[in-house]
């Protein structure tokens, strides 16, 4: 069932487990079954998230369609999810599309500016009772072996400021975490989380979770993140199993044949960021 996830993250946030946020590609429908079939199959939430640039080729309103229709599909909550916001004209285009939560992603500025962002968005999403979620501590990104310097270790004081200027329903903190492959082991900072749990018992959000120690990921849950990001994972092993369909079955052309066995073997990586997040049997 379609739906905001709001009150799913409040409840993840204070019970010990988290929902897992999965990049959609630009809402490729294998990809989207996927995830709503190991979420009907393990009754957990789910959401479904929509990165920008990945749906260049299909659109945003492609995905908002799509997803939306996958999600009233499954008596499970899934929300259909911006990740990554640019600005103000983004998020607006994505409410008037119909997802159901968005997030604007001002961490490459100050924090002043930041929450300004983020309280005019806020200021129009509470109207059609959207959640919205913020960053602090922008993200580096592992593209091509390019490393870029990594500004995402947040300072609890300014998570602090921050939370005074706007109120948010979820937050992202950077802890060292990245987007793309890891090279190496990440230097990831839980203390950062532990310190930010101290003053607020908002819901909060790991990003870049494809590489990182699965045990790290627990213990972040435990500090209280209620969303973990999957986005490169998944897109690599979807194009593994595609080439492997290719491969192995005698398709005759027939490319929904190489799609469900794509989306079957998927939804089984699904299942096991379920049983990471901890969300099995929450829904």
């Amino acid at each position: 069932m379609l739906t905001t996830n709001l009150e799913e993250l409040k409840r993840a946030a204070s019970g010990g487990y988290a929902i897992p946020a999965i990049n959609t590609q630009g809402g490729n429908y294998d990809i989207i079954r996927a995830c709503c079939k190991a979420a009907q199959e393990m009754r957990s939430p789910m959401i479904l998230a929509h990165y920008v640039s990945t749906g260049a080729f299909s659109g945003n309103d492609f995905f908002a369609n799509v997803a939306g229709w996958c999600a009233k599909k499954v008596d499970v909550p899934v929300s259909i999810h911006l990740d990554h916001g640019a600005d103000f004209a983004i998020c607006m285009e994505a409410i008037r599309l119909g997802f159901t939560s968005v997030m604007i992603d001002g961490s490459q500025f100050e924090t002043e500016e930041n929450a300004a962002m983020t309280r005019e968005v806020i200021k129009v999403a509470r109207c059609f009772g959207l959640p919205v979620e913020a960053e602090i501590g922008q993200l580096q990104r592992l593209e091509n072996g390019v490393v870029q310097e990594n500004k995402n270790i947040a300072d609890p004081a300014m998570v602090k400021a921050f939370l005074v200027l706007c109120q948010p329903d979820t937050l992202a903190v950077g802890i060292g975490n990245a987007h793309g492959y890891y090279h190496g082991k990440p230097d990831i900072h839980l203390d950062v989380l532990e310190q930010v749990r101290k003053f607020t018992d908002i819901p909060l959000v790991l990003h870049g979770c494809t590489g990182m120690d699965e045990q790290v990921v627990r213990e972040a849950i435990q500090m209280g993140v209620a969303k973990i990001n999957f986005g490169t994972e998944i897109r690599y092993k979807y194009v593994q199993y595609y080439q492997e369909a290719l491969q192995k079955l005698d398709h005759q052309g027939h490319s929904w044949k190489l799609s469900q066995y794509a989306s079957d073997a998927l939804a089984e990586d699904v299942k096991k960021i379920i049983e990471l997040s901890g969300s099995a049997g929450k829904a």
